[in-house]
This record gives C-alpha cells, sequence and structure tokens, in this order.
C-alpha cells in the first residue's frame, strides 16, 4: 500500500513563504516522480509542479515559476514544494502525487499519478 502525508500548509500573508513537504510509504526508495497539485474553491485541480526519481527533470505551471521550487530527499521519501513570493491566487489544498510507472516523466496531467495525499490547505491573505 502506498501512502503519501502532506504537511506544511497554513495562512501566510502575501509576499512570504511556506514550504510543504509530502512523504511517502514505498518500499522501493526513490522510483517514482513526485509532484504537486493544487484545488481552489470551485476550481479543477491544477499541476504545479513536478520532479522525476533522480531530480534530473523537474517541471512547473507558468502561474509559480520563479516563485516555487519543487525538490525531494530519496533517502527520506520525502517531497518538498518551497513556495515563496505567495500570492492570494496561490490560495488553494495542495496535494501531492506519485507516479510509479513512470519514474522518469514529470508528467503534469493528473492521470498519469495513481497516488494522492489527502492534501494540506494554504492559504495566503492579502
Amino acid at each position: 500500500q502506498v501512502q503519501l502525508v502532506e504537511s506544511g500548509g497554513g495562512l501566510v500573508q502575501a509576499g512570504g513563504s511556506l514550504r510543504l513537504s509530502c512523504t511517502i510509504s514505498v518500499r522501493t526508495f526513490g522510483t517514482y516522480t513526485m509532484a504537486w497539485f493544487r484545488q481552489a474553491l470551485g476550481r479543477e485541480r491544477e499541476f504545479v509542479a513536478a520532479i522525476n526519481w533522480n531530480a534530473g527533470n523537474t517541471d512547473y505551471a507558468d502561474s509559480v515559476k520563479g516563485r516555487f521550487t519543487i525538490s525531494r530527499d530519496n533517502a527520506k521519501n520525502t517531497g518538498y514544494l518551497q513556495m515563496n513570493s505567495l500570492k492570494p491566487e496561490d490560495t488553494a489544498v495542495y496535494y501531492c502525487a506519485a507516479n510509479l510507472r513512470q519514474p522518469w516523466r514529470t508528467a503534469t496531467a493528473i492521470y498519469a499519478y495513481d497516488y494522492w495525499g489527502q492534501g494540506t490547505q494554504v492559504t495566503v491573505s492579502s
């Protein structure tokens, strides 16, 4: 059973920073792509960032490029999303996801990911 657990969400003022963490329980260390998605109230879930198994490839949504950084520590089976210069429009529930079938890909589509965390709320006040 693969499980993902996010942490690190909260309330922050515009311009502030937060770091999200996602720990995955999986038999083999590191052999998966990890991604972050978010879903704002009343909107569809959208891609934020992805990192492949060896951190050789990363991908970001245009809306977060230059502000967010995705990283991972395979020894800890944990991924991170460092979010800087936060804006009110970044307010959403943030989900981490894992793709074990194609760990070399930084897929941006929701259907590419088989395992999801429960989500963590990020609220940015203006």
